[in-house]
């Protein structure tokens, strides 16, 4: 499929000269720090220095304080206390930090996570149930709970009190808790809106240990799991969160809890620096497997873990998920496909809808996300579960796939979820005129721009420009994720050395060689799902590439890589042309 490449804004040219004279770096890496809207020398210093100082005072949420003294109250009466999550990464993450944290200072405390087939997302009335019938009287409800308005009455008339922690957008009407604890809550003054389920609980622990004067190193040792949450619920890596990511991957490459430390050692990461994209790869889809393909209750166990021994039979355990997990995501996508490929229709729509009973619901995210690669388009997949039709919804760039959901309620029993990713339940009977509804809201209000896939360029260099300072400087620019992504560059008349060769279990990747005939240097790339263009670059056509730039470990030697993402052909008159140009900038002709 082809992509277009888009370049960004190159800013205010008197901001960006600025920051060149007062950080002394080259404009390229000055005009990055403009885009990310820094314009001095203290802005700049605040992004390349996080410091945990500049952490928001936790009590500026909303029911913070209440929040804080419920839970002492329970502590100081003995009362028993269940720690309730979702049972994706954000959710386990949450649960294992409160739960981690709580058990120190409380011995009536436990944990409970909801079955994904059992009782679906969120607060359940099972769960509910469970809690009453064990004498917990406090439920902490972490990544999800805001719109459990009849749950939480339902738990009220068991004599069980609920604080809710979320972070997803609140419902017309919030539950009647003790306390709901969501920066999106429009009342909420909290400035920042973004925090992930789990640092939302971080939010809360923070406040309790400042109540109960306990060092806020205790908390921070929690960080860990923070960026894990971060990085897999794939919130923006800005303010707070780039806060929060940078000391919880300080944390994770130093000094990990026992049940993470397994994962990245199954993983096969453990002698090298872990980065964002290691969690969102290799972390967290191990973590978010047992309770695709399982329990999520393993999850926690895997985190909470205080044995080593267990802590990696367990970390196996997960994996043994995993890999299932692959398996079967691989399956079903592979049916899927050929149910679009079959459906001249369909294949038309501006939107996909596929339901199928028998497939696993564990999965369907995962699938919905694998189709858009193919077939750029807000996509929903749907299986059966309980005698309803229920799967995930995922969106393109720029498109808001909630609102469109939103608009297709009187078809739905049950939704949640952001911009770009949700979930929902519906009768079978419905899965039909859903199908179309959405079909005729997306056609509507989706610009025709949003499904051909973009990549954004931060800026075209010349491979000479990349020594070791400017990526020492680039490296700084991390924790990259959204709202702050790896810088995207382009380069343009570019051939292989002629060493370029197809690398992956089905060669489905190329291993380029790359060189610039106007310098003797050599610069080693990878080209993911690529394949498709060795042929012309073998026969040595020049070709303009976008790229991000990374670090390669390999026998533990580390170079320096591109990270191909896009590559475009180039003909021999525009190749002339660039010469020329490059002739009469150099000698001023």
């Amino acid at each position: 499929m082809e992509k277009k490449w888009i370049y960004k804004e190159t800013g205010d040219p008197g901001i960006v000269t600025h920051l060149q004279e007062v950080l002394g770096i080259d404009r390229v890496l000055a005009t990055l720090l403009q885009q990310r809207g820094i314009s001095t020398f203290d802005e700049a210093k605040k992004f390349f220095r996080p410091d945990l100082d500049h952490l928001y005072d936790p009590f500026l949420m909303k029911d913070m304080q209440v929040a804080v003294n419920r839970i002492q109250k329970a502590i100081k009466q003995g009362e028993n206390i269940l720690v309730y999550g979702d049972y994706d990464v954000d959710g386990t993450t949450a649960v294992a930090l409160i739960y981690s944290f709580l058990r120190k200072h409380h011995q009536k405390i436990g944990y409970y996570i909801p079955d994904r087939y059992d009782e679906g997302y969120g607060i359940s009335y099972k769960g509910i149930d469970y809690a009453s019938a064990n004498g917990y009287s406090l439920i902490i409800a972490l990544d999800c709970g805001i719109k459990a308005v009849e749950k939480i009455t339902y738990a009220k008339q068991r004599k069980i009190d609920f604080i809710i922690c979320d972070h997803h957008l609140p419902g017309e009407q919030i539950p009647e808790a003790v306390a709901v604890l969501d920066p999106k809550r429009i009342d909420c003054p909290y400035p920042f809106k973004e925090l992930s389920g789990c640092g939302v609980g971080f939010k809360l622990l923070q406040a309790l240990s400042m109540q109960m004067g306990i060092p806020a190193e205790e908390i921070y040792s929690y960080l860990d799991l923070v960026v894990v949450s971060i990085a897999s619920d794939i919130v923006p890596v800005i303010d707070e969160n780039r806060i929060l990511a940078h000391f919880g991957l300080m944390k994770l490459n130093e000094n990990p809890r026992l049940g993470l430390k397994s994962i990245i050692k199954i993983a096969g990461i453990e002698k090298h620096q872990i980065a964002i994209d290691d969690i969102v790869f290799r972390i967290g889809p191990r973590i978010n497997a047992a309770g695709r393909m399982e329990s999520g209750k393993s999850a926690v166990d895997l985190l909470c873990a205080c044995d080593e021994i267990v802590a990696y039979e367990m970390g196996a355990l997960i994996n043994s998920c995993n890999n299932d997990r692959k398996n079967v995501d691989r399956n079903i996508t592979h049916e899927a496909m050929r149910m679009i490929a079959s459906d001249s229709k369909m294949q038309h729509r501006n939107t996909t809808v596929l339901f199928n009973p028998l497939w696993h619901k564990g999965v369907v995210g995962i699938v919905a996300s694998r189709l858009i690669e193919t077939y750029y388009r807000p996509t929903v997949v749907l299986t059966e579960s309980n005698g309803l039709a229920t799967g995930s919804a995922r969106s393109v760039p720029g498109f808001d796939l909630y609102q469109a959901i939103e608009s297709c309620s009187d078809l739905l029993e049950n939704f949640g979820g952001h911009m770009y990713a949700a979930g929902l339940t519906l009768k079978s009977e419905n899965v039909d005129k859903f199908k179309e509804r959405f079909e005729d809201i997306v056609s509507k209000t989706i610009d025709p721009a949003m499904l051909i896939p973009q990549i954004d360029i931060d800026a075209k260099i010349s491979l000479e420009e990349i020594d070791d300072k400017f990526f020492r400087i680039l490296k700084q620019f991390q924790p990259f994720g959204p709202g702050n992504m790896a810088p995207v560059f382009v380069s343009e008349s570019v051939y292989d050395n002629g060493e370029g060769r197809l690398v992956g279990s089905d060669k489905e990747h190329l291993k380029l060689t790359i060189i610039h005939e106007d310098s003797p240097k050599l610069y080693q790339a990878i080209a993911f799902q690529l394949a498709d263009y060795y042929r012309d670059i073998h026969n040595g056509k020049p070709f303009d590439i976008c790229y991000t730039i990374n670090e390669n470990v390999f026998r533990g030697v580390t170079t320096l890589q591109l990270r191909i993402k896009d590559i475009k052909f180039i003909d021999q008159e525009l190749l002339e042309e660039r010469r020329q140009n490059r002739i009469e900038q150099q000698y001023g002709t």
